[in-house]
Order: C-alpha cells, then sequence, then structure tokens
C-alpha cells in the first residue's frame, strides 16, 4: 500500500512540476478549498490552533483564516514538485527577493558558524536550498513515513549544495562540528520533541508549548551567529528573508533563550500568518497534564 502511494504523489508531482507555478498554486488553493467543508483531522487542530494563537479575532476571522491556512498547505504539496524535483536553476528563477543574506554572509567573513532558524512557515524546502549557496550547509534529516520518497527527497534538499545529517548522535555532532567550523547549520525551531528531556514548556503565542532546547544549546555551545529565515510565497515565487534573532536568544538562561527563539518564530509569521503549518499540534505540552487542548481533534 506505501508504494502504491508513493507511486500516486511522484506520478502528481511530475505533473505539477511542469505546470506553471501560477496554475499549481491554483490548483492547490482550490483543493484546499473544496476540502474544508468536509472538516477532518487537519481543519479541527488548524482551528484549535489559531483559536489559541489570535484569540482576539472574532469566530468568524478565525474561521476565514483556518481555511486560508488549509489552502496554503494545499498551495504548498502543490509547489513541491517545483521545488523538489525541477533543477536549482528553476527554483532559483522563482526566488523573486532576498533580504538580509548578509547577516549570513557577513558572519561567515568574521569566522563565526551560523545557525538558520527556520520555522514550518511558507516553504522552508526553498530556505534551505537558498541557504546552501550562502556556504557550507549541514542540516538534520529524518527519512518520511513512506521510505521510497527518501532518496528523492535527500537528492532535492542537497542539490544546491547542501549536506543532510540524520537525526542520531553521528548527525547532532556533524552538525555541531560544522558550526565550530564557520560553516552554517539549518534547524526547525518549532518541532515538538518526542523526549521530555529534549525541551522546555515555553509560552509561544500567549500559550505553554513545549518547545526543543537544541537551537538554543548549540548557539551556547558554538559562540556562533543565529538568524531566523523564511521564504514567504508570494505572486511569481518566493520571497526569501534573514532576519536578526533578539539578544535574549544567546542567554545562558535556558527559558528565558526559548521564551526569545519562540517570540523570534512568531514574528517571522505574523506579517503572514496563513503561512504557518496550523495542522501541527504546536500546543502540545510534556509531561502531558490531562487531556490537553488537542483532546477533541
Amino acid at each position: 500500500m506505501d508504494q502504491i502511494k508513493a507511486l500516486i504523489i511522484k506520478a502528481l508531482m511530475h505533473v505539477c512540476a511542469y505546470l506553471p507555478l501560477a496554475v499549481v498554486r491554483a490548483l492547490g488553493r482550490l483543493a484546499g478549498a473544496l476540502y474544508w467543508p468536509f472538516g477532518g483531522r487537519s481543519k479541527r487542530v488548524t482551528l484549535r490552533n489559531i483559536e489559541l494563537a489570535f484569540p482576539q479575532l472574532s469566530h468568524s476571522e478565525q474561521q476565514r483564516l483556518a481555511r486560508r491556512s488549509l489552502q496554503a498547505t494545499a498551495e504548498l504539496a502543490a509547489e513541491m514538485g517545483h521545488v523538489w524535483l525541477r533543477s536549482w536553476e528553476h527554483v532559483k528563477k522563482h526566488i523573486v527577493r532576498v533580504e538580509g543574506a548578509e547577516l549570513v554572509q557577513d558572519a561567515l567573513a568574521s569566522g563565526r558558524g551560523v545557525i538558520a532558524l527556520a520555522p514550518h512557515l511558507g516553504n522552508w524546502e526553498v530556505v534551505g536550498l537558498h541557504l546552501a549557496t550562502l556556504g557550507p550547509t549541514v542540516s538534520l534529516y529524518e527519512p518520511p513515513k513512506l521510505s521510497s520518497l527518501g532518496p528523492m527527497i535527500e537528492r532535492s534538499r542537497q542539490r544546491s549544495g547542501g549536506t543532510l545529517v540524520p537525526t542520531n548522535s553521528r548527525g547532532l555532532a556533524r552538525l555541531l562540528k560544522s558550526v565550530r567550523g564557520g560553516h552554517i547549520s539549518g534547524i526547525l525551531p518549532d518541532q515538538c520533541p518526542a523526549e521530555e528531556g529534549s525541551g522546555l514548556n515555553v509560552e509561544f503565542m500567549g500559550t505553554p508549548c513545549f518547545t526543543g532546547v537544541l537551537a538554543s544549546n548549540m548557539i551556547r555551545r558554538t559562540a556562533a551567529v543565529a538568524v531566523f529565515c523564511v521564504a514567504e510565497r508570494v505572486k511569481g515565487g518566493f520571497a526569501v528573508r534573514y532576519m536578526p534573532v533578539e539578544d535574549d536568544l544567546y542567554d545562558e538562561d535556558l527559558a528565558t533563550s526559548l521564551a526569545a527563539l519562540n517570540r523570534g518564530v512568531e514574528q517571522c509569521l505574523l506579517p503572514c500568518p496563513e503561512q504557518y503549518q496550523w495542522e501541527y499540534k504546536r500546543f502540545r505540552v510534556r509531561p502531558k497534564n490531562g487531556p490537553g487542548v488537542y483532546a477533541d481533534c
């Protein structure tokens, strides 16, 4: 069954890869709109997250934002044929502007490593590809559940010059070595770790959630420069933005650092909140206490 699923996904991606980007995005938005009336887990989780993150919005405003978010997620899926299957030169032509790249370049020129923090916003695959053009880049990689998609994803993520390492002790050691050597390491800062010892419950959008300590620990251990980076979906392609972090992110106190990390993710997503991955259960806490905020999702 998994092989059949993977073949269907690959076939759809190949079709989308050779349609104009604007067309596949429109098809994605249509798919998201058609999904909305039927509900489902993704809709329920998205609505719950938006209720928690934007309590100041009216019920109808929360509904509209949730609907736009699911459409944006469908756009992301539809455009992956372009991002994963076409050449880097093709993808690069769709990066309509780049802002703040000098934050990375200046740090590397001074001999310091860079920890690039890329939230699940816009198209983070494009961020990884562009980042590797700024300097030697190492990022963590966890194989997908559909294992036959793994080789395709690995090839695509490394074709602009980046290197992927596994999410184990050896991979983490290579990540650390890369930063200490004055190179770049890419980290997704808004994943909820599985192990209780891998994070702390810290506020994000006003609600406590389990936040991973990997980025903060690496920053403290390497004296690297940290930057946030996103690839926002805009007309014609993507706007890649690199942004400085708060000074508190470098604080020795872990809770202070993680609070700054989450505030940074907030600042990244507020200009385009519908492009954040709200269908992910971001507001989980550990250890679990009671049914949690997703009991009815």
